[in-house]
């Protein structure tokens, strides 16, 4: 049986949020669940957590849960009737206390106070993701006077992106931080944090979290140029990277996205954080029951790239065939990791001597053949690092005796991880480990695993490593 490596998000919704189908779901393989803040009602996020974690147990897996923050979003405001605009008209934008200013021009508010200071005449602003673009003619203390380049319907409340333009907007809002409250309250595992433009922005973030004592994990979006320009930083700062692609390929040009991608992942890979490839991965499944032959090759190469994670939105929060969706995530991963080439692997920069005891039980157990590795974490350092090694065909199976950790290290690309607890002795913990890889179903009993161990000796910490065969139990 392969041992599928690439972890599947999905995103909870009206699709999805019932009983069953959270159960049938998690059946399929699912990992972790993301919740998206920017649709999701705060006083029903309780229970959404709930009814996963129930579903979880039900059948005797617990996935982990994500809160996607909305962020500093800019957005237009309302209109009372949505405008038909064409290439050449003008339009002015401007903050809302001057929205009742007599004009003879069309004029649309901003909820962004800043946006007159930070655009400069001649920058673009892009409108409804993309699909309308005008471009600054005039800028004065309270408005922007633009010209329409691409044109369209402008309804209320439509999305802002503002290419290459650098915004002083805060990392964090007022909604922000009542979602970051419930959450905690619900006892969530990881947030996505949108629009990270800096590493700073994560600091911001992680200083919110430590003020409340929490242990949840911050995944950084890229969804601009500015973050593309501090992506190293960012990676550095966070827990792990969401490749946002729906504003980037807005921001960025589309051309360049296949190469952000690319260079988002294998940096991850490198400081052994883990990557998440999301936004429009099987969009036409919103409404069909098979992919097209592009989503699929698109598919195939984030999973080819060796990304953590691939994460479906729309398709399971209002699509018609979420299940399915998760059976074509699970198929083209599948079949692309049997052609992984350990050849085109580029190689970690490990520096420690325990870092190369861990690169030293990778290779073993991929040299045997059917082999595991069984790895015991109270901090999940390991078992990153082992994963950031890529092994092809090596199920990593972690063992820790932290609870938070459990769900966290579903993230972690071809990790299984365990709850379990640690006796004095560690034979007895290696035994215990054993027990419950053959009650599930993931070796058996003769087969090869590749242990790395710790003891404490006259007060020093020793590692180790073992090549044992699974051992009958009692």
């Amino acid at each position: 049986m392969h041992h599928r490596n690439t972890k599947i998000i999905f995103t909870i919704g009206p699709a999805t949020d019932k009983p069953e189908m959270l159960r049938a779901l998690i059946r399929e393989g699912v990992d972790i669940c993301r919740i998206n803040m920017a649709h999701a009602p705060r006083e029903e996020l309780s229970g959404i957590v709930a009814r996963v974690r129930e579903a979880g147990r039900d059948v005797g897996r617990d996935i982990a849960i994500m809160v996607d923050i909305k962020g500093p979003e800019i957005r237009t405001g309302e209109v009372e009737e949505p405008l038909q605009l064409k290439k050449g008209d003008r339009l002015d934008f401007a903050c809302a206390e001057d929205t009742q200013e007599k004009q003879d021009i069309p004029l649309i508010d901003v909820n962004y106070p800043g946006l007159i200071n930070d655009l400069e005449e001649g920058s673009s602003i892009l409108v409804d993701n993309g699909l309308m673009r005008f471009k600054v003619l005039k800028k004065t203390a309270r408005r922007l006077h633009c010209e329409v380049e691409i044109g369209g319907k402008m309804g209320s409340r439509r999305h802002i992106n503002l290419p290459g333009t650098r915004v002083s907007i805060p990392a964090l809002t007022k909604k922000d931080f009542l979602d970051i409250e419930s959450s905690l309250e619900a006892g969530v595992d990881f947030f996505a944090q949108s629009f990270v433009r800096e590493p700073e922005d994560v600091e911001t973030f992680r200083r919110v979290l430590s003020e409340k004592g929490s242990s949840a994990r911050i995944i950084a979006k890229i969804e601009d140029q500015q973050a593309i320009t501090n992506l190293d930083d960012i990676i550095r700062a966070s827990d792990g990277l969401m490749v946002a692609r729906g504003d980037l390929g807005i921001e960025c040009p589309y051309e360049d996205l296949p190469v952000i991608q690319k260079r988002a992942v294998s940096t991850c890979i490198q400081l052994r954080k883990p990557a998440i490839v999301a936004t429009h991965m099987l969009e036409s499944m919103i409404e069909n029951p098979v992919p097209t032959r592009a989503e699929v090759s698109d598919i195939t190469y984030a999973v080819a790239e060796r990304t953590d994670a691939i994460m479906l939105s729309g398709e399971t929060t209002v699509g018609k065939y979420p299940l399915d969706c998760v059976r074509v995530f699970k198929r083209i991963a599948e079949t692309t990791e049997k052609l992984d080439n350990p050849a085109t692997r580029l190689p970690l920069d490990l520096r420690n001597p325990k870092s190369k005891l861990v690169r030293s039980a990778a290779n073993l157990a991929e040299d045997v053949e059917g082999a595991c590795v069984i790895v015991f974490t109270r901090a999940g350092n390991i078992p990153q690092t082992l994963s950031s090694l890529r092994p092809t065909s090596t199920p990593i199976y972690a063992f820790t005796d932290q609870p938070h950790l459990v769900p966290q290290m579903r993230l972690i690309r071809g990790v299984e991880p365990f709850l379990v607890e640690f006796a004095g002795e560690r034979e007895v913990t290696i035994q215990s480990a054993f027990r419950l890889l053959i009650e599930r179903g993931h070796v058996e009993v003769g087969s090869w695993a590749v242990l790395i161990t710790t003891v404490l000796r006259r007060r020093r910490i020793v590692d180790g490593l073992q090549l044992r065969q699974v051992e009958p139990q009692d």
